[in-house]
């Protein structure tokens, strides 16, 4: 718990104090940070500080122990953050003792803002405006809501990412190549040859039928002779394979601005076009990547006991082009035990998250109100450990909700004993849908996932993965537990995998049973017909290249399209309902879910 002692009425919290004497007063060390601080103030109820930067830089040029508790009270307000709030070691809680910056209003009500409002529009033509601006940026909003890029086909829908076109064999001996798409000519009028926009992109699901990863990549030409783009860079999986082509849309051309909610971005002259669903002056624009970074030295020099409770974060940014680790073993350029993660991993340019952390012990995020992030929500990078993500609502979210990365299998357990409970993590993989979930735990272990909604994903819910050639003594994904869980709306748009998935996991026999997975409803699991998905079905639950090792307690799955379980023998289940003798007595469907504590209104539910 953040608040040592939660049932008093009034907080006594410590702070950093030099040496004194038995008689002298005990100094002050409940902070605050308002809207209306100042650069003089002193971080006093009468006199605050401006921001939390402020707060951190005050807090850390105190020297001396740390004799007790430090609040930060941050008030309720809206406070732009224009560059990434950084904490190091210098700014740990010390001598066994913490500091928490929490929101002091109640939770939500003191919001971190990673985006200003857009301004200058003028009237473009019709309903579009236009407007020039002093950064670069990959995604927009709209009074609290996340606007479209300009794109061909539209979409149907703004939940869903279809419909899609498919690429094509272009020659006979294209069919392995990742960097040029062939395409249909009635999909591509020749017309738009005149005027080929260089800022246009395409995201495509390469691998042609098979659904697993999207690649968001800038395009560098177009031969409307030969009807093929040309990629800025090479796409994660070739455009054809035996049985279909890959499905794709293209993005970010004025021709394509043609409804509301729709944005064109001209890199080039750094304007911005846009046609308003409302008002034209409640425009947003991110100004950072991460909001909240907490990064350690090394390893060895962690930042610890810190706290953030009832904060609000909202917007940040994403990349100009994406994909879903390297392509092949060894590209990181690095040696490894095992190269063939590379394929499993984010690279470098792509490892943010609204929150970032790497090389930290003893973390709390609780009650955070996280929504319209660019990429992931929560991301653990690497040497994290007991890091607490609880009580906490994530909602339109660009990537993972939660990610936990641990480092490359057979080099170090350096992450784990993490506990991700009671939080909704709500409209995940928006602009990364490929591989999105809601919570993706990767070469980690020892964690605890309990009492968490995830609905509405592009395709998983939780998943855990290490890879299939990993050896079980280099294998960190042991002694998981899920409990009390429902995944909703998921596998919208993929096809191949499950709403609860593990990839590579043991694959050795004699499979010790050392995941655990209890009390998980799986309601229906049905891609969106208009996306017109060639690979195969979907699953309630899926042990993808080994997933062994795993009990089953108390499982039930709605309809899908393939198999509600589908695994190799290798693990233990005891109540579900794919197989004969279901009890349906035996769930626990009133603890499923959030509790009754979450402090935040449901998303979408009638209040």
């Amino acid at each position: 718990m953040i608040l040592r002692s939660v049932g008093a009425i009034v907080l006594l919290v410590g702070g950093l104090t030099t040496p004194a004497p038995a008689t002298a007063t005990r100094p002050n060390c409940d902070y605050y940070v308002s809207t209306q601080g100042g650069d003089r103030g002193d971080g006093s109820a009468r006199s605050p500080w401006k921001s939390i930067e402020q707060a951190r830089d005050a807090l850390r040029a105190k020297k001396g122990r740390q004799t007790c508790d430090i609040v930060v009270n941050v008030k309720a307000g809206d406070y732009v953050v224009d560059q990434t709030i950084e904490f190091t070691e210098a700014d740990s809680g010390r001598d066994g003792h913490r500091i928490t910056y929490r929101s002091a209003d109640g939770p939500g009500k003191a919001r971190l803002l990673g985006a200003k409002p857009v301004t200058g529009w003028q009237l473009y033509k019709d309903n579009i405006y236009k407007t020039k601006v002093d950064r670069t940026f990959y995604t927009l909003f709209e009074d609290g809501k996340r606007a479209t890029t300009a794109r061909h086909p539209n979409r149907t829908s703004d939940d869903l990412w279809s419909p899609y076109l498919f690429s094509v064999l272009g020659e006979p001996e294209k069919e392995a190549v990742r960097q040029w798409l062939y395409f249909k000519p009635e999909d591509v009028p020749k017309e738009w040859d005149a005027d080929f926009d260089r800022n246009s992109q395409i995201v495509v699901w390469s691998g042609g039928s098979w659904s697993w990863f999207t690649d968001t990549v800038p395009l560098g030409g177009a031969d409307f002779r030969k009807n093929f783009f040309t990629l800025n860079h090479w796409a994660r999986y070739s455009f054809v394979n035996s049985r279909s082509g890959s499905r794709y849309f293209l993005q970010n051309t004025l021709r394509f601005l043609d409804q509301p909610g729709e944005y064109y971005f001209d890199f080039a002259n750094s304007e911005v076009y846009y046609w308003p669903k409302g008002s034209i002056d409640k425009v947003m624009a991110p100004t950072v990547r991460t909001i909240l970074s907490l990064k350690g030295s090394t390893p060895e020099q962690r930042v610890q006991n810190l706290a953030f409770d009832g904060l609000a974060l909202q917007y940040s940014d994403f990349v100009d082009w994406y994909r879903a680790g390297w392509i092949s073993e060894g590209d990181s350029g690095y040696e490894h035990k095992y190269p063939v993660y590379d394929r499993q991993i984010e690279m470098p340019r792509n490892r943010f998250g609204m929150v970032t952390l790497t090389n930290t012990r003893d973390i709390d995020l609780t009650r955070l109100h996280l929504s319209d992030s660019g990429f992931m929500g929560v991301y653990l990078l690497f040497a994290n450990e007991r890091v607490k993500v609880s009580d906490s609502l994530l909602e339109n979210i660009g990537a993972d909700g939660i990610k936990v990365e641990g480092g490359y299998p057979g080099e170090g357990d350096i992450s784990g004993h993490h506990t991700i409970s009671n939080n909704y993590i709500y409209h995940v993989g928006e602009l990364v849908p490929g591989d999105a979930a809601g919570i993706e735990l990767l070469s980690t272990g020892n964690n605890t996932v309990s009492n968490i909604n995830v609905k509405h994903s592009a395709r998983y819910g939780i998943s855990l993965e290490v890879r299939p050639e990993i050896k079980p003594e280099d294998n960190y994904a042991r002694n998981n537990t899920f409990s009390y869980i429902k995944l909703e709306e998921t596998g919208l748009d993929s096809g191949d995998m499950g709403a609860f998935y593990t990839y590579g996991v043991s694959n050795v026999e004699p499979h010790p049973m050392d995941n655990h997975v209890k009390q998980m409803v799986i309601t229906d699991v049905i891609n969106d017909p208009a996306g017109a998905m060639p690979d195969s079905g979907t699953r309630g639950v899926h042990m993808d290249a080994g997933g062994c090792g795993f009990t089953f307690d108390n499982i039930e799955v709605g309809k899908v399209s393939d198999d509600k379980y589908q695994s190799y023998q290798c693990n233990q289940v005891t109540n579900a309902n794919w197989a004969d003798g279901f009890d349906a007595s035996k769930m626990e469907y009133d603890k499923i879910g959030v509790t009754g504590a979450f402090p935040y209104p449901i998303p979408g539910a009638a209040q």
